[in-house]
């Protein structure tokens, strides 16, 4: 994502908490059901709206789209499934009470002939009424939801499901043009020809699309099950240690390696060791052909992983302008603060008292700074001896949005470090090893530094002190307050100079002088 501007502070890094907002709070417990042509799946957000988490996420692979091209209707055993699903996603959601509820229905219904009819049915059967939105507006409410994770995403969105995939163009938080075409893998198993016939017709098709949606896109955004689970081979194949699919970052060279690795080894033995379902890994060969002549014809230079797509962008759409502008990455960390620290607010007050530590730091850093402050104290509760392992998860392992893998495995660092004065587990040593090792010596700084600002004063470091960095002079100066200077003592000086260790910095502390009391005027 990129980097703030001039009035991030107004937006949610350290302004006005939104969390608590009447118009965040109406999207506490907004539902989603998403009727796709591969699968039905409901999910209940909640949390910090803008960075949303899951309270409900439930999928069943129905295949209502299977063999719609040659019948021109819905799959007879995916309708029963569906309509069986949907009962359920009914009880549940009135068992939860929800007030918001959207169902959309994507290429299977709206293309199938007796889509109306099954909507009809699944609407006497459970009061649901299913909104059936066309190619275009499918294109446009995923690429909301890369929006939704990445704010400052520019390149073209391509969504893939399984009778229909769309493109969309993204850039300066907007979607642009949307368009829509026929190559799911359902469709697709439909074409002759064999494989020179496939790939001649996908070829022609996104020439097609190139020609409306244009050519010049960088950065490739993938929306989808079958992408994801290409993504998760390609992870099985380099040992990739951070299993986090969204906002995993590929290369035209990487994925295509990974591709013609898929040609020499058996399905059903990497279905098992990577524990993709049977139906998904059924429809991988024909995302490898797409995805194939995505790269021949469109040419982006990075390919980036969504974990995000339609119903993220179903609660975008729902999202205020202010809301919209807001960090995800930062306001999640203030919820989080807010929930489960034992002093919210400290995050912002630790923030301000280490800043002259990184005075000279670009915002993308400084974000990840704040973050790291921000969730320096949500795992208080875990046991002492497993704290350090439990933030080292929270950052690689939580639900984040705005954060790329270099830095979520560097928060994670950070928070481990703000514990954890030496030595790794493995798995941790493996992760650490996807950042370079100036990385990780700042990463180091920064728990370090968190370290000692969250202990020196429990109302706020600022209370205890200042701190100043010369980095020419190569000296880390703490300035006391007079009232408070016996906050400054053996442990505090110990983690003082453990910091200033990692600066390569000499220490140099000082009590301030006492402001000198201005004397009343004697004839006021």
């Amino acid at each position: 994502m990129d980097g703030g501007t001039p009035d991030d502070s107004q937006r949610g890094f350290f302004g006005r908490p939104l969390f608590n907002d009447p118009s965040a709070r109406a999207l506490r417990h907004v539902g989603v059901i998403d009727v796709g042509s591969n699968s039905v799946r409901m999910v209940i957000f909640d949390g910090a709206a803008r960075s949303p988490a899951y309270f409900f996420n439930e999928k069943v692979l129905c295949g209502l789209g299977r063999g719609l091209t040659a019948t021109g209707r819905l799959n007879p055993e995916g309708r029963a499934r569906a309509l069986a699903t949907m009962k359920r996603f009914a009880l549940l959601a009135r068992g939860m009470n929800l007030s918001n509820l959207t169902i959309v229905a994507t290429a299977a219904i709206r293309e199938a002939e007796d889509g109306p009819e099954f909507a009809a049915e699944v609407a006497q059967a459970t009061g649901l009424e299913m909104l059936v939105i066309n190619g275009a507006e499918e294109a446009r409410l995923s690429a909301q939801g890369v929006l939704t994770g990445w704010p400052g995403a520019a390149g073209l969105v391509c969504d893939i499901g399984g009778s229909s995939m769309e493109l969309a163009e993204i850039g300066d938080g907007e979607v642009h043009r949307c368009v829509t075409s026929p190559l799911g893998p359902f469709r697709l198993q439909q074409v002759e020809g064999g494989k020179k016939g496939l790939r001649r017709h996908i070829n022609q098709v996104l020439r097609d699309l190139c020609g409306e949606i244009g050519d010049h896109h960088d950065a490739l955004y993938l929306v989808g099950g079958s992408w994801r689970a290409l993504a998760r081979l390609d992870m099985h194949r380099r040992n990739y240690p951070l299993l986090v699919l969204h906002e995993y970052e590929m290369t035209p060279k990487s994925v295509r390696r990974t591709m013609d690795w898929l040609k020499e080894h058996d399905p059903e033995r990497l279905r098992a060791q990577t524990g993709m379902s049977v139906e998904r890994m059924a429809l991988v060969p024909l995302a490898v052909q797409v995805l194939r002549q995505l790269l021949h014809v469109f040419r982006p230079k990075r390919i980036h992983i969504s974990g995000y797509g339609i119903r993220e962008g179903i609660l975008y759409d729902q999202m205020p302008e202010e809301l919209r502008r807001r960090d995800p990455l930062i306001e999640a960390c203030r919820f989080a603060e807010h929930q489960n620290a034992r002093l919210p607010g400290f995050g912002r007050k630790l923030y301000d008292f280490l800043l002259p530590l990184w005075r000279s730091a670009p915002e993308r850093r400084l974000r990840i700074i704040k973050a790291a402050c921000l969730l320096h104290d949500v795992n208080w509760r875990t046991h002492p001896d497993y704290r350090a392992d439990a933030c080292f998860d929270t950052a690689t392992r939580a639900n984040l949005g705005g954060l790329n893998h270099d830095e979520r495995v560097f928060l994670s660092l950070a928070l481990m470090y703000r514990y954890k004065t030496n030595g790794m587990t493995p798995r941790m040593q493996r992760v650490s090893e996807l950042l370079e090792e100036d990385e990780r010596r700042a990463a180091q700084i920064l728990g370090r530094a968190l370290r000692f600002g969250a202990m020196f004063s429990m109302d706020g470091p600022e209370n205890g002190g200042e701190l100043r960095l010369f980095p020419k002079k190569k000296v880390l100066e703490l300035v006391l307050n007079p009232d408070t200077s016996d906050l400054f003592t053996e442990v505090a000086e110990a983690r003082f100079a453990a910091l200033a260790r990692l600066l390569k910095a000499e220490t140099k502390v000082r009590v301030a002088r006492r402001r000198a009391m201005v004397q009343p005027d004697a004839q006021a």
